[in-house]
């Protein structure tokens, strides 16, 4: 199991954390297309090495993270607090 740092509670299970999208996505806009939606909410660049990634620790402060880490070796790189 991995372990994520989390910027307010410190080192938790990766259990605890619940995934959200790819760091640095755009939302589409109210009037984009259907497509364009599924492309934004199902579509993942999957890209072999370093990635950032948006995740809530549901299963503690409930806080949203940005973690970065290694999609090769799961290395975890480090993590920042989103928000205020």
């Amino acid at each position: 199991m991995q372990r994520f740092p989390c910027p307010h509670c410190g080192p938790r299970d990766e259990i605890e954390f619940h995934y959200a999208a790819d760091a640095g996505k755009t939302r589409p806009g109210r009037q984009s297309s259907p497509e364009d939606w599924a492309r934004y909410r199902f579509m993942r660049k999957n890209t072999k090495g370093t990635a950032r990634e948006l995740w809530q620790h549901a299963g503690g402060c409930g806080q949203w993270i940005c973690i970065e880490r290694d999609t090769v070796s799961h290395a975890v790189i480090g993590s920042e607090a989103l928000g205020s």
